[in-house]
């Protein structure tokens, strides 16, 4: 059976669960069983199953498999967004700049926000994302090595840790906050904006059960205006 997209394989793995070939609480086929069945990478089984983990469909534990929820429940979602398919929507070219890469030592707060131990390290990354060459979004980063050591060997370079996460580490829930601040004078340069314009900002935090992956700011350019479909 072949499947093109992530969003026809969550469609039929949801239609599967709410048949009651999958019953509540039921362990589902791991990704790799998946993938042979529908014919696809298993890159596009994650993002399906991490869509309906969102959903509150699914339990997925690192390790432990993907389980049908016993009280599947309907809450609002945000879909964690491809910064790279964001700007090519808009008939851009994109491509990503790192500014930073290094292990470093988190704050107290980023300890709080990813449960790291004093005297661990994390890796810290700064990246520019680009649209036709001009900035379209400034991202500040936090990864947890100890949930997380593969990004150490991942290709960086060449795609984006906000669509590396996204693809290859699924996550079971997060938390997400709007806001808008003044560009400081690190914000303004990266965007290419003045110190003190209003400037959209997403802080975001993902885990898989009690392992948390990462923490992220994410700043917009001037007049960047946030859709969702409901």
């Amino acid at each position: 059976m072949t499947v093109n997209s992530h969003h026809d394989i969550r469609q039929a793995l949801r239609d599967r669960i709410e048949s009651g070939e999958w019953q509540l609480g039921a362990l589902i086929p791991s990704e790799m069983a998946l993938a042979d069945e529908y014919g696809c990478a298993r890159t596009t089984i994650n993002r399906a199953l991490q869509t309906l983990a969102s959903d509150g469909l699914v339990v997925r534990k690192r390790k432990g498999g993907t389980r049908v929820c016993e009280m599947p429940v309907r809450q609002a979602k945000f879909e964690i967004p491809i910064l790279r398919e964001q700007v090519e929507a808009t008939g851009g070219k994109y491509r990503h700049q790192i500014m930073s890469q290094k292990l470093r030592t988190p704050t107290a707060s980023v300890r709080t926000q990813l449960r790291i131990s004093a005297g661990k390290k994390a890796l810290f990354m700064e990246t520019i994302h680009l649209a036709d060459d001009s900035p379209y979004a400034y991202e500040q980063r936090w990864v947890n090595l100890q949930t997380v050591p593969e990004i150490m060997q991942a290709p960086l370079d060449q795609l984006s840790a906000n669509e590396w996460l996204v693809k290859t580490v699924p996550f079971s829930s997060g938390d997400v906050i709007f806001s808008a601040e003044k560009a400081d004078k690190t914000i303004a340069s990266a965007l290419q904006s003045d110190v003190g314009n209003a400037i959209f900002v997403v802080d975001r935090t993902t885990w898989m059960g009690g392992d948390f992956i990462t923490t992220m700011k994410l700043y917009y350019k001037d007049g960047y205006q946030l859709y969702s479909p409901l």
